[in-house]
């Protein structure tokens, strides 16, 4: 059995990670005060989403650009320019892949009931 549900819910959780850390003095005080565990999380994640993405046949880069941020992140003010760059492009992908099902559904119902 297939869950088709997986990815739009990954893709919203990593951009709310990346929306949190991107926060000035917030994101960094996240990060820094659980030892850098967070980026780990966040590129185990991405990771995850990445696979999922690639076998659903949905965009993968926004999650292939979250696994660069979590590497590079370490590094003030770049980490904090590609953690925003990273949460938009994110979010563009959750809103496309969450939408799609939607509209996917609305169309098999009016399909069904335009023809009598």
């Amino acid at each position: 059995m297939r869950n088709d549900n997986a990815l739009p819910i990954l893709k919203w959780l990593t951009f709310a990670l990346e929306a949190l850390m991107a926060i000035p003095l917030i994101g960094g005080t996240f990060v820094i005060s659980y030892g850098y565990t967070p980026l780990f999380i966040a590129f185990v994640l991405h990771l995850v989403a990445l696979v999922l993405a690639v076998r659903a046949r949905r965009s993968p880069f926004g999650n292939a650009i979250g696994i660069v941020t979590s590497a590079i992140a370490w590094i003030p003010l770049i980490g904090w320019v590609m953690h925003t760059i990273t949460a938009i492009i994110l979010l563009l992908e959750a809103i496309a892949v969450t939408g799609r099902g939607y509209m996917r559904d609305d169309r098999r119902y009016d399909d069904r009931y335009n023809r009598m």
